[in-house]
């Protein structure tokens, strides 16, 4: 197989389940070689697949991680998906939940971002996309999930607006109900809530990791240098109304 463009390599976080994992694919076959950074290593077999075992939200573990990725990979395409959620009604927050969901939304796209940034400035070309969420706008037990997801939107902003005299977008795909693991351990499988939740749902029906995927390559594409600062919401239209989980 070909190997890929100069300005088709991409980090991919959280890259072994879910969304992430569906995204890789999606780059694969789009021609990109891709670095998988995630607890578990993916069990995507590709040739211009690359994965890396590493607990995101341990800031030195992740420091020394990309320190060595981009030893390796001219990286030009960051994709920041991995997330958890830590829920919990806000009498029972704890601190630490918010100090760890800190570390992996935020502190690990800051630590992408400044190792990918020499090859990026290199290239005059850059693509970054950070994986929010509907709850940003707000979501019953979500104290610290909200928080920092909505956080990556200001980040976001800021960044496009630092980057964008360099060839560097910086755009935010923020997902609804999507079906994933992660989603069904808060939802179960099959259950009545779970009719119940795709019911209210604008479009009727919940959302699928290729969606969010969808949204994704198209902040990463090199075409789209006109789009910056911006935030999709791949959210069956609950960003426009209400949600109820």
């Amino acid at each position: 197989m070909s190997a890929a463009h100069p300005n088709r390599v991409a980090a991919v976080t959280g890259g072994s389940a879910g969304i992430g994992r569906v995204i890789c694919e999606q780059l694969l076959a789009d021609g990109y070689e891709v670095v998988s950074l995630s607890r578990r290593a993916t069990d995507i077999a590709h040739p211009r697949l690359h994965s890396v075992e590493v607990d995101l939200s341990d800031r030195a573990a992740t420091g020394e991680a990309v320190r060595e990725m981009v030893k390796q990979h001219e990286v030009t395409t960051v994709v920041h998906n991995a997330g958890v959620i830590r829920a919990a009604l806000l009498p029972d927050v704890k601190l630490d939940d918010l100090d760890a969901l800190v570390d992996l939304h935020l502190g690990c796209a800051i630590q992408l971002v400044q190792a990918t940034l020499p090859a990026m400035r290199a290239r005059h070309f850059g693509r970054v996309v950070l994986l929010s969420s509907r709850a940003a706008l707000g979501l019953q037990t979500r104290t610290s999930y909200s928080a920092t997801k909505a956080g990556m939107l200001g980040m976001a902003r800021t960044w496009a607006l630092e980057l964008a005299p360099e060839g560097i977008t910086v755009n935010v795909v923020a997902p609804g109900p999507i079906r994933t693991d992660m989603f069904y351990d808060v939802v179960e499988q099959g259950s009545e809530r779970e009719r119940a939740l795709a019911a209210s749902v604008p479009v009727k029906r919940l959302g699928e990791s290729a969606d969010v995927a969808r949204a994704v390559g198209f902040f990463a594409d090199e075409r789209n240098s006109f789009v910056t600062g911006q935030v999709l919401y791949v959210c069956g239209g609950t960003s426009v109304g209400s949600l109820a989980l």
